[in-house]
């Protein structure tokens, strides 16, 4: 397929195949109604505190689509761009897929700003970000909101417009930022359908997010404020484990390849992450500190975990087992993060815990921590479940340093989900050594009935709510005395003008472990 061609199939594939004029992106930017090399809109990410990257992507005319081009782009205390602090120029190079990323250092620390792209006659949308606060500092308040799982599909990205709405700090975006399925055959049900086949190849997973990216909605969240991403298993293929997935071994791992560089040239992420220039490898588990309000742990559970217990090398997926039926579930060597992260994490809980000024360790990773306790007895062995050691260790982890305050954050099974996190998980009346707090989906579908989640819920008295059917994201308000969860969720997610609601909201105290009702 020609550049001309990609560029046309994803403008029917915006709106579907029927579609006969350009849709909204394609003329709600600045400057142009059509052409506009900025369409992509504009991002900022892994805030420090004295810097930030900032990012773009250029959508080049078709007779230019192989050149590289120089971008500008200035940065500015203000949204008129009279009080420029910084400013350069950037190459966007055909080969990242004519992404950039400027990793901008010696800025204030706690100070927002504004930033923009430009290209000949072309200027981006601003975007606002901001630097994380100083390492001596504690700031009154932070506000985070999470989120994950956003098939095209199942419904529009409303809850990203409420999301810019609520004026985050920061967004922690925990996986599942594309589904690499075609769209189903039967569209009954669809928010909106695209006419991009089933991704297996580096242009495939270019158009994808460039399809994602389309949407007015996440450009508006991604303006908003700087996000810390992460992945889970769709931004690939599902779920697959390290270096297996579907079929034939050496097809998958240049598959793998292919959408990890694709993940990198669409993200803001440091340059830092880019460990083998063939990206058979991305450092994505990282941390950042907040002064000594809180210190986020990102996780990478994808590219270091075990195989799924009892599951075939190159088979469609990962299930559910009988524990009874599956030894290897309970084999101790067995990981979900891979040793080198696990031993990385458990020197971060310590540090937080010795150092004794990190008010909350935050705990961010793609999927529900807590078990699932179903009353047919069988277990999913793509989640935490299906990893019942590496879960023991953490909680060794969280147990012996015992932070001050820890948080658990997820995403991944389209459910909210807030628990008591226990030392030992097998025991109700266990002590309480964290909490947390799983998101549902931003549009994804469930796939479960509130019958069924309920039925749960009897069986594991740790949890404290749990509902499906919702779409939506979370909002952490955090302050050295308290951290806050607000659940929202949307009225219809097949609405792109959906309201949102709060479905409940949760506290946790300083220095008492466990969340409670609000």
């Amino acid at each position: 397929m020609t550049p001309q061609q990609r560029r046309a199939f994803l403008l029917l594939a915006a709106h579907g195949a029927a579609a006969t004029t350009l849709p909204r992106w394609a003329w709600a930017q600045p400057r142009r109604q059509q052409g506009n090399p900025f369409a992509l809109g504009v991002a900022s990410g892994d805030p420090s505190a004295d810097g930030v990257v900032l990012w773009t992507r250029l959508v080049p005319d078709d007779s230019h689509a192989s050149q590289a081009f120089t971008v500008r782009w200035e940065l500015a205390d203000d949204q008129g761009f009279q009080r420029i602090v910084q400013r350069g120029q950037a190459t966007a190079h055909p080969a990242l897929g004519h992404s950039v990323h400027v990793e901008l250092a010696g800025l204030a620390p706690g100070r927002w700003y504004h930033y923009r792209f430009i290209h000949g006659d072309a200027l981006s949308a601003t975007g606002r970000t901001r630097t994380a606060p100083a390492a001596d500092a504690l700031p009154e308040h932070l506000r985070v909101a999470f989120a994950s799982c956003q098939r095209w599909e199942h419904g529009h990205y409303a809850a990203w417009r409420h999301v810019a709405a609520d004026a985050p700090d920061l967004v922690l975006f925990l996986g599942d930022y594309i589904y690499e399925y075609a769209s189903p055959r039967d569209t009954s049900g669809l928010a909106r359908v695209h006419g991009l086949r089933l991704a297996a190849t580096l242009a495939d997973y270019r158009d994808r997010y460039a399809l994602h990216r389309s949407d007015p909605a996440l450009q508006a969240a991604h303006a908003a404020c700087p996000w810390l991403v992460t992945w889970d298993d769709h931004e690939v293929q599902n779920d697959y484990a390290g270096n297996t997935g579907k079929g034939d071994p050496a097809a998958f791992l240049a598959q793998r390849s292919a959408a990890w560089q694709a993940f990198y040239e669409n993200m803001p992420l440091r340059a830092a992450s880019l460990v083998q220039r063939d990206y058979s490898a991305l450092q994505l588990y990282r941390r950042l500190p907040w002064g000594r309000l809180a210190q986020l742990h990102v996780l990478d559970a994808r590219q270091y975990r075990s195989l799924q217990a009892c599951r075939t090398t190159g088979a469609s997926g990962a299930g559910a087992v009988r524990p009874k039926d599956c030894a290897e579930l309970a084999e101790p060597g067995r990981s979900f993060l891979g040793k080198a992260q696990e031993q990385w994490l458990d020197a971060g809980l310590g540090a937080d815990a010795r150092d004794g000024r990190t008010r909350w360790s935050v705990v961010a990773q793609q999927t529900l921590f807590s078990p699932r306790h179903y009353p047919s007895g069988v277990v999913s062995t793509d989640s935490w479940d299906g990893y019942p050691a590496a879960r023991a260790r953490l909680l060794r982890s969280l147990t012996q340093h015992a932070p001050r305050n820890a948080v658990l954050l997820g995403g991944d099974i389209h459910q909210n989900y807030v628990c008591r996190v226990l030392a030992d998980m097998a025991r109700p009346d266990a002590p309480v050594i964290a909490s947390e707090f799983c998101g549902t989906s931003i549009s994804s579908r469930s796939g479960t009935t509130q019958d069924k989640v309920d039925a749960v819920v009897r069986h594991s008295p740790h949890v404290l709510l749990a509902r499906c059917e919702q779409r939506g994201y979370g909002l952490a308000d955090i302050t050295p005395a308290r951290w806050t969860t607000t659940l929202r969720v949307l009225d219809d997610p097949l609405r792109e003008d959906s309201g949102a609601s709060t479905l409940a909201r949760f506290v946790v105290e300083d220095r008492r472990a466990g969340p409670v009702p609000a």
